[in-house]
């Protein structure tokens, strides 16, 4: 009886291919890393602008108190005919004026940091981005090997999941 011969055809006859499917394994799980970095981060950013926003519009408020208490002092000074009960509201206004101008001081400084904080979040997010699109480059890369069957692809493979993971990990140090 003849036997029949089997060829299995795939990992074991291509040890190359066994290594370049590592390797688009290992960028897969990085890029996966990455995107979730760059996801929270960006996430992250809208949080801190919005905290930002909000430290303006709390600022706004506070200056428009103190613009009203500038106004009722001209309306008191133009139309106080009752002299005591004038320098008293006068006097009043004037604490309040202080106090205000003080508090729209620290609510403007706070806004300022949290826009600066939102600057520095949005160029993390910025490289893990650009580290997600290396690594993209490199998984698709290493995967038109199994279709080319040409080393170059791998090469490159291995030089875009450098680079990728390179610029991601400069983000986090950012």
């Amino acid at each position: 009886m003849p036997e029949i011969e089997f060829k299995a055809e795939g990992a074991a006859s291509d040890p190359v291919g066994q290594k370049v499917g590592v390797l688009a394994a290992v960028l897969a799980v990085a890029l996966a890393v990455v995107s979730i970095a760059s996801h929270r981060a960006h996430t992250m950013a809208v949080v801190e602008k919005t905290e930002a926003n909000d430290q303006w519009s709390f600022y706004q408020s506070k200056r428009i108190k103190f613009h009203s208490l500038e106004l009722g002092v001209d309306l008191v000074s133009l139309l106080g005919r009752d002299k005591t009960g004038a320098e008293q509201v006068l006097s009043r206004y004037e604490t309040e004026e202080k106090r205000y101008a003080k508090e729209s001081k620290d609510i403007e400084e706070e806004a300022k940091k949290k826009e600066e904080e939102t600057l520095h979040t949005e160029a993390r997010a910025l490289r893990y981005d650009i580290g997600e699109g290396m690594l993209e480059i490199g998984v698709v890369m290493a995967s038109l090997y199994f279709i080319s069957r040409k080393k170059l692809f791998p090469g490159l493979s291995v030089v875009f999941g450098v680079l990728g993971c390179g610029v991601a990990v400069s983000g986090v140090f950012l």
